[in-house]
């Protein structure tokens, strides 16, 4: 068994933004993972739900399918951005399936398994957080794919 080293840093990053977050340690197994995303969306109703590991090419690598089956919406710009970053660190960046999406009003976001790649794929995210939970939670006006503040 594996230790989880990229959990815990997730929590320690967001901790010093000053954002609560609940940890979760899930099995490689399609129906766990989707189980959880689904309590954490629907139950939990956490803004910004992190995954890590499991995007690889692995038989056990299984969290983009989990993902997949259980958003209402796809969000490719944040994993485009993603690996883009990390295509300027290392090649092997084309190589991660990470997905990201919309369920109810949670954002689903899957981050590399090792603790150096999830510090800089935050780094990328981080700044678009806000924004993004501002939209999901209905603080914003919408018409016709145009956003207006102030509602």
């Amino acid at each position: 068994v594996c230790e989880d080293k990229s959990g815990p840093l997730i929590s320690e990053i967001l901790s010093t933004l000053g954002k609560t977050e609940k940890y979760v340690l899930v099995p490689d197994e399609k129906e766990e993972i989707e189980k959880a995303l689904i309590h954490l969306c629907d139950e939990e109703k956490i803004n910004v739900v992190f995954t890590t590991g499991g995007t690889g090419f692995s038989p056990r690598d299984i969290t983009p399918e989990a993902t997949k089956a259980v958003i209402e919406k796809d969000v490719p710009g944040i994993a485009e951005a993603i690996r883009q970053k990390s295509l300027e660190i290392t090649e092997k960046a084309m190589l991660s399936r990470a997905v990201s999406g919309i369920r109810k009003n949670s954002l689903i976001i899957n981050l590399p398994g090792s603790p150096k790649a999830v510090k800089e794929a935050l780094e990328v995210v981080i700044p678009v957080l806000p924004r993004a939970v501002e939209v999901l939670s209905g603080h914003t006006l919408t018409c016709g794919g145009n956003y207006w503040a102030g509602w």
